[in-house]
């Protein structure tokens, strides 16, 4: 009898574990859909609650509060498409390829995919961190996120020997931090009205002649 209970047992727990990961990416969704909208201040847990279809303490239990809320919306939307992590994608491709220019034009590409996800959030945060310390302590958290990564991809071309002479780590960091940043793409996107291609092939290009030798 014990040999049957088992496996039961191991298919519950993988229903439940699958239905608290669909009402967690529910209230993730809501969230999305309702701070664009309302803004962060406008927005109240019981909205989003009612949006994802769930109790308030679902909410609650799952993520604690708007900010980490904010949060779970900024790592859904790096992690771009598809089951393979942008950002892991990225780091596969950098270990692989030789070229430069691939290199970088592959950001340029990886950044159509994961900018108009994730720029949104950021701006969000930007708009409100004037005015709510708390968002302003997870505008510092997230910029200091993405320079870090920055600096990784700076670290990449550095070691393959790619840099111009003369850029330097801290230059390099900084050029990239500039074309990856929500500000950006705020002004030529959503403001001038750019397709999302021209963006990207605008900062590949822009990093290459910032970047790597003529």
């Amino acid at each position: 009898m014990s040999g049957k209970v088992k496996p039961r047992r191991r298919y519950d727990s993988a229903r439940r574990r699958e239905a608290a990961q669909q009402r967690r990416a529910a209230v993730v969704d809501a969230a999305s859909r309702l701070f664009v909208r309302k803004g962060f201040a406008g927005t109240t847990i019981a909205r989003i609650a009612e949006d994802a279809r769930v109790s308030e303490e679902t909410v609650y239990k799952a993520f604690g509060n708007k900010i980490a809320l904010v949060r779970a919306m900024r790592d859904k939307a790096l992690a771009g498409e598809g089951p393979v992590h942008a950002e892991r994608r990225s780091d596969r491709m950098q270990a692989s390829e030789n070229d430069p220019r691939k290199i970088v034009r592959d950001w340029g590409v990886l950044a159509m995919e994961v900018a108009p996800r994730v720029a949104p959030v950021l701006l969000l945060v930007r708009a409100g961190a004037a005015s709510d310390p708390e968002l302003a302590r997870l505008q510092e958290e997230m910029d200091a996120a993405r320079l870090t990564r920055m600096a990784h991809n700076a670290r990449t071309l550095l070691k393959g020997g790619h840099l111009r002479a003369g850029v330097t780590l801290e230059a390099a960091t900084d050029v990239l931090w500039t074309y990856s940043s929500p500000d950006l793409y705020e002004l030529l996107v959503i403001r001038r009205g750019w397709p999302v291609e021209r963006y990207g092939r605008f900062i590949a290009d822009a990093m290459i002649a910032a970047l790597l030798p003529s």
